[in-house]
């Protein structure tokens, strides 16, 4: 980024599935040192690994050109099935840390029967440009949900009609719904996301908006720390207080 006087130049990049994948760190510092996941990956290897606190959950970066680039698993716990969400490279790290963020709430999910269509057709997705599922107004992104229960599947693939797609996203049918509905909620908002203006992606640039401003660079620098103490203080708040019904003594009969 250039800078001015103590500023850089910023610029903000919509729709923001075309924004390019951005920052990694914006996913791995949280999740290490929010949440508490463990990296055990290999210095002198080309990937990233963490692992979650109760070892069921392993996020894998494996800069593959043939293999999404991004895989999350969780393992069969309980009566829970096992799942899998993978995300290619350009896939932008805002989207992905949605899908993080929800996995590592600690409160929960907030509506265990969430629709991930919903978000989308609140946000007028509502053309599909397959038989299936739906698309953006552009037409440029388009969520499926295909197969059967128990081999089902949900895709997320972001294309311009003359090029190969730009980035795909893959969900296991048994990838809480939750989860999925996360990200589809990321792909309906319509707020810009901020990239280095040096880095803005060359594909799909006459499909995109790009506007520039000059932003304190101390903004800049403390941006990731703010997302990990937002994220820290979700874990380390303290439970709400019970509240305390008051109970009439029961009524004295003869």
């Amino acid at each position: 980024m250039r800078s001015t006087a103590g500023t850089v130049e910023q610029a903000l990049v919509a729709p923001r599935y075309l924004a390019g994948g951005g920052d990694p760190g914006w996913v791995t510092v949280p999740l290490h040192r929010a949440a508490g996941w463990s990296y055990g990956h290999d210095p002198l290897m080309p990937r990233v690994i963490l692992t979650s606190p109760d070892q069921l959950t392993q996020l894998r970066i494996d800069p593959d050109p043939d293999d999404p680039w991004w895989t999350i698993r969780h393992a069969r716990n309980a009566d829970k099935p096992a799942w899998t969400a993978t995300f290619d490279a350009r896939t932008p790290a805002e989207i992905i840390a949605a899908f993080t963020d929800a996995l590592t709430d600690p409160s929960g999910p907030a509506d265990t029967g969430a629709d991930p269509y919903a978000p989308l057709r609140e946000a007028k997705w509502d053309t599909p440009r397959h038989l299936y599922g739906l698309a953006s107004p552009d037409g440029i992104t388009c969520v499926e949900h295909l197969g059967t229960a128990g081999r089902d599947l949900w895709t997320v693939e972001t294309a311009v009609i003359e090029n190969p797609a730009i980035w795909r996203a893959y969900f296991t049918g048994s990838t809480p719904a939750h989860l999925i509905t996360s990200v589809t909620r990321s792909l309906a908002d319509q707020t810009p996301v901020a990239r280095d203006p040096s880095r803005i992606p060359g594909f799909a640039r006459d499909r995109m908006s790009v506007s520039t401003h000059r932003v304190p660079a101390a903004d800049i620098a403390t941006a990731l720390e703010r997302r990990v103490s937002t994220l820290t203080a979700r874990h380390t708040a303290p439970p709400a207080a019970a509240v305390t019904r008051h109970v009439p003594p029961p009524r004295r009969t003869r």
